[in-house]
């Protein structure tokens, strides 16, 4: 049972993916997207799916302090229905509030260099929103 997991954004995508036994995440890669040309990276995540045969994808919701949902929220549950609708896999909306923002902390405190950051905060968000539903279910 693996389980693959993304942090959406409008420009990138982290993916993560879990081991074997549901137990931890690893981050994979970004991918480069761009919302504007309709350019989603649906069939590099088709392919992360059936090499790691995921039976289940989890996908960042970014929610609002309050609770309410944004424009941010609504792009992420319409690449859910997307990838559940291209790919037959169930997908679990994840709350990430902060995700990024501990990702970050995370990096900092470990004096990784503002140029690296860049390049590996979206990987990192996926693999915290993946260990916090992972956790959830062991």
């Amino acid at each position: 049972m693996r389980v693959l997991g993304l942090d959406v954004g409008s420009k990138t995508v982290g993916v993560a993916v879990s081991d074997e036994l549901g137990w931890t995440a690893q981050g994979l890669k970004t991918l480069k997207i761009n919302e504007e040309k309709q350019e989603f990276g649906f069939e590099e995540i088709g392919q992360l799916i059936s090499e790691y045969q995921a039976d289940t994808v989890v996908i960042g919701l970014p929610k609002n302090m309050n609770g309410t949902i944004g424009p941010r929220g609504e792009a992420s549950q319409q690449y859910a229905a997307e990838i559940e609708s291209k790919f037959a896999v169930p997908t679990v909306l994840w709350d990430e509030r902060l995700t990024t923002m501990a990702a970050e902390r995370v990096l900092l405190e470990a004096d990784v260099s503002r140029k690296k950051r860049k390049k590996v905060i979206d990987k990192m968000a996926a693999v915290m929103i993946l260990q916090g539903y992972l956790d959830s279910k062991n």
